[in-house]
């Protein structure tokens, strides 16, 4: 959720931390800061600026700011323990030694009494200005930065990430982590510590990422990384393929907006490890799970939050279906703590986007423990997620900057269609001359995609209609009914506004009762299976005085005659139907947020990875 920054190196450290802030706007956050070393050499003092609100207003402050030092950490904050505040903003530094921190202290409390007990006074409401406390008292007897670190981790229970320095020793960064994310960049006679790449491919594609209970020892350029009790791991640097160009918005007014139009290229990039062009059937490349894993498998559990959980649901639909295994999903953090029974040969699917979401990878290693095979489904390379999953699937959709999910969900989609194509042939249970008709369907997807984005201009009009309605009720039947969940999401997300998702068979079930002239009905309704039920649904709305506005496949006279306003999607195998779907539902989202002046990007309240629960 907060976004981190350390640095040392030959650079400005301001500009070097206030730039990677920059880039991690995007996680959301109410207030930001510095510190940084300055002074001469021998009497040099960490210099903290803090401010609430946006990196704009950080900015003001530290404009003719200068700093001698090289060494410096940063951080936006998302309100947790206290409110946004500047007193409250981050760094928090006591008697010389300061740190950042992402998550929750769990035992704080605990904690606050026992150092207030033994006279200590504290300048904010946070939690994290206790682990500073903590570590000022412990450097006074190690006279070591690192095993003060060490020394007071035992005391330490929660999520946390943080990032330390001490004056006294001007070119020392300590990092430590146990469930947020930390990702340490390599440079050229420099180090950068992050809560994510994105702070870092500007200066280095080099990078390490930090497992929980381990202990980050930056010297000068050096770093080593340690357990908890003082030995040495050897980590492996791995490279990131993202450029700084794709984080750019490329002439597009918002990020999202941006990633919107990505989605053929990223749906592409999802597809191309996986099918084998000449022979135009799936193989699961470099998955870490073996065809005879695969074939055991009796029944699969799809577990993901928000945005991820639509998808799985429009997973399960595809699965059984096609390799005819049952699928139940579940949201991480209900799956957690409902007591699952998982049976023998059961394969846990797990969707993150980041790889960091705190419920799924609680998940996660509830389903390890439980005995089940466990698969990821992620687009962050190394995240803890894809690290701990048995095997493992990547979105491949490159940088996701906007908060709401665009570009991951139908890349996902993508991704699910292969494997239960795969899982369906390996399983036997799919005929060769299906499967080649569903890769000729995914190879054409993109091009499609491409055409239904060429009209973004008529879903912007079609969505400033949105606006005028006390109200939005998104429904669908079969696969579009996860699109409908998330075209509900969306515009909660973006707008603001009042909006469910519903299988449209549950209308007669309650929300009937809303319709009215100010209620609009937004149906999800490709020609399918389930076409002429969901018409059925349109006509009993309209006859209650519904506003209806539908998206349909082709020139759809019926679907037309019903719908006050009619978006047209092209014809299309209903296995990629959801994906195509998808685009205007997001659209619609997008501009009516737009209109409305609303930040897109950042959306109030959300944040871009939910590292706690």
């Amino acid at each position: 959720m907060c976004g981190i920054v350390g640095y040392f190196g030959q650079k400005d450290p301001k500009e070097v931390i206030v730039g990677g802030l920059k880039r991690l706007e995007y996680r959301g956050y109410d207030s930001a800061g510095v510190a940084i070393l300055d002074g001469p050499m021998g009497q040099q003092h960490i210099k903290v600026v803090r401010a609430q609100g946006k990196l704009a207003e950080l900015s003001k402050k530290l404009e003719h700011e200068k700093f001698t030092g090289r060494l410096g950490i940063g951080h936006t904050r998302w309100a947790t323990h206290g409110v946004p505040s500047e007193r409250n903003a981050h760094p928090h530094t006591v008697e010389g030694v300061s740190l950042v921190h992402n998550g929750i202290i769990e035992n704080y409390q605990d904690i606050k009494r026992t150092l207030a007990a033994s006279g200590a006074t504290f300048t904010s409401d946070t939690d994290s200005e206790l682990v500073a406390h903590l570590l000022s008292r412990k450097v006074k007897e190690t006279g070591d930065l690192l095993k003060a670190v060490d020394g007071i981790l035992p005391l330490l229970r929660g999520a946390y990430a943080i990032v330390a320095m001490w004056e006294k020793q001007p070119d020392v960064l300590v990092a430590f982590k146990n469930g947020p994310p930390l990702v340490i960049g390599l440079g050229e006679k420099e180090v950068i510590v992050a809560s994510d790449v994105q702070a870092i491919i500007s200066h280095t594609n080099k990078v390490v990422y930090i497992d929980d209970h381990e202990i980050a020892f930056v010297k000068g350029a050096d770093l080593k990384v340690f357990t908890a009790g003082g030995n040495s791991i050897k980590k492996e640097i791995q490279t990131i393929t993202w450029s700084a160009d794709q984080v750019e918005k490329a002439g597009f007014k918002h990020f999202m907006h941006k990633e919107i139009h990505e989605q053929p290229r990223a749906v592409a990039n999802a597809c191309a490890p996986h099918i084998d062009l000449a022979a135009k059937v799936v193989r699961l490349h470099d998955v870490g799970l073996t065809d005879a894993q695969f074939k055991k498998i009796e029944r699969i559990f799809i577990i993901a939050c928000g945005t991820s959980y639509y998808a799985g649901v429009a997973g399960k639909y595809v699965i059984e279906k096609i390799a005819q295994v049952p699928v139940e999903t579940d949201i991480a953090s209900e799956f957690r703590y409902r007591s699952p029974v998982i049976p023998p040969n059961t394969l846990v699917v797990t969707i993150s986007q980041s790889g960091e979401t705190a419920d799924t990878l609680a998940a996660l290693r509830l389903a390890k423990k439980m005995g089940a095979l466990t698969l990821s489904i992620c687009n962050v390379r190394a995240s803890s997620i894809d690290r701990e999953a048995d095997g493992r699937i990547y979105m491949n959709s490159g940088p996701e900057i906007g908060v709401a999910s665009t570009k991951a969900f139908v890349s996902t989609l993508a991704v699910l269609n292969l494997f239960s194509v795969y899982l369906g042939s390996v399983r036997g249970q799919l005929a060769k001359n299906e499967e080649t008709n569903i890769v000729e369907n995914m190879l054409a997807l993109p091009a499609q995609m491409e055409a239904v984005l060429s009209y973004d201009k008529f879903f912007g009009e079609a969505a400033m209609k949105l606006k005028d309605y006390r109200g939005v009720l998104f429904m669908g039947r079969g696969v579009s009914y996860p699109i409908a969940l998330e075209g509900a999401l969306k515009l909660k997300e973006l707008a603001y506004m009042h909006a469910e998702g519903y299988a449209a068979g549950e209308m007669k079930h309650g929300p009937l009762a809303l319709i009215d002239d100010r209620m609009l009905i937004l149906m999800v309704c490709p020609s399918d299976e389930h076409y002429e039920k969901s018409l059925s649904n349109l006509e009993e709305a309209r006859a209650r005085g519904g506003k209806i506005m539908s998206i349909g496949t082709g020139d759809d006279a019926a679907l037309k005659a019903v719908s006050d306003d009619y978006l047209s999607l092209p014809v299309a195998n209903w296995m990629v139907n959801p994906i195509l779907a998808a685009l205007p539902v997001q659209l619609l989202a997008y501009h009516v947020a737009d209109a409305m002046g609303n930040d897109v990007d950042q959306p109030r309240n959300l944040a871009k990875s939910v590292t706690v629960e």
